[in-house]
């Protein structure tokens, strides 16, 4: 079993960065594929990022890419969402999410532990 918990939301203005934090407990990271979700209010949960658990391979969604970051310490037990240009379509509550596994998932249905969620409101 996985715990994850996520830190580093808050309220931000359109422009600016966030980092969020994903800490685990209960095991290690290791073996495990790390990604970020995010829900906005009335829709979705929806696919961010996620990368894989030798921090050596990484994808985006298509809205996030070229502005959002992610990376991993292993060591640390903490994965990181890098947000830059943040604009007011990210807000949303962010979740952090592990696979057990060294494949790429996209799908919600993929990951086995989720955290709680952070939020993140970016104002205009």
């Amino acid at each position: 079993q996985v715990q994850l918990v996520e830190s580093g939301g808050g309220l931000v203005q359109a422009g600016g960065s966030l980092r969020l934090s994903c800490a685990a407990s209960g095991r290690t990271f290791s073996g495990h594929t790390i990604g970020w979700f995010r829900q906005a209010p009335g829709k979705e949960r929806e696919f961010v990022s996620t990368i894989t658990w030798s921090g050596s391979f990484a994808i985006y969604a298509e809205s996030v890419k070229g502005r959002f970051t992610i990376s991993r310490h292993n060591a640390r037990n903490t994965v990181y969402l890098q947000m830059n240009s943040l604009k007011p379509e990210d807000t949303a509550v962010y979740y952090c999410t592990a696979r057990r596994g060294t494949t790429i998932e996209t799908t919600r249905a993929a990951y086995d532990f989720w955290g709680q969620g952070t939020q993140v409101t970016v104002s205009s």
